[in-house]
């Protein structure tokens, strides 16, 4: 007895469909991926990061988790970051976060929900750090909103830290660390301002960022 049949024959669907506009397609994937993005995303089932930036299976390589958090002692985060950067050679690294982010609403709010907890850790760390800057909200939806743009700017600084990136920079290979945010609400991408080109454009970068928040509090 085949378990989940709707989405076997989903599978089907997909690849007759796939076959029908490129015939060649999956014989062209199996060959190689040549991806020039890295995804670094929340695991939010609302979110299809392929689906979002509309490319194709081999075009981007992805990286989710709840919160779209980059710890430095995660040695998942870290090897698919090491991979993408040192092996595929990718260009772009996007840490993309979300509105409405359970696990940042959860941190902003003090929730329990368990193990959970210990890595929601590093949103509560986040909301302390901007303390004065999400006080100035409202309770409610723009206060949550701006921190999960706030958690988006501090996971594209750890990500800039990362000794990976750094020696990319350091060899001159071509990297790009950029802040979005997507809103479930109508489907938009929006550009946080914080895009990061080399090791000594980091600081100023998370200044140009920062001053905008302080102006206009958020980017919505």
């Amino acid at each position: 007895m085949q378990y989940l049949k709707q989405l076997f024959e989903n599978n089907r669907r997909w690849v007759e469909d796939t076959t029908l506009g490129n015939p060649s397609f999956f014989e062209d994937l199996a060959i190689q991926q040549l991806p020039k993005y890295l995804w670094i995303g929340c695991a939010d089932s609302r979110v299809p990061a392929n689906q979002i930036v509309g490319l194709s299976p081999g075009e981007l390589f992805v990286h989710r988790n709840v919160a779209n958090l980059v710890v430095h002692t995660d040695l998942n985060c870290l090897s698919v970051l090491q991979y993408a950067v040192d092996v595929l050679k990718v260009e772009h690294i996007i840490v993309c976060g979300h509105y409405q982010c359970g696990g940042v609403l959860a941190a902003l709010h003090g929730q329990r929900f368990g193990l959970i907890d210990t890595w929601l850790q590093h949103i509560v760390d986040v909301k302390q750090k901007y303390v004065d800057l999400l006080d100035a909200k409202p309770i409610g939806d723009q206060r949550a909103d701006l921190l999960c743009e706030l958690n988006v700017l501090e996971q594209v600084g750890n990500v800039c830290q990362t000794s990976i990136v750094r020696d990319a920079w350091s060899r001159e290979q071509p990297l790009c660390v950029h802040g979005w945010i997507y809103d479930v609400k109508d489907g938009l991408l929006r550009d946080l301002g914080f895009t990061v080109t080399g090791e000594d454009d980091v600081g100023p970068a998370a200044l140009r960022a920062l001053k905008e928040f302080k102006v206009s509090g958020n980017t919505r």
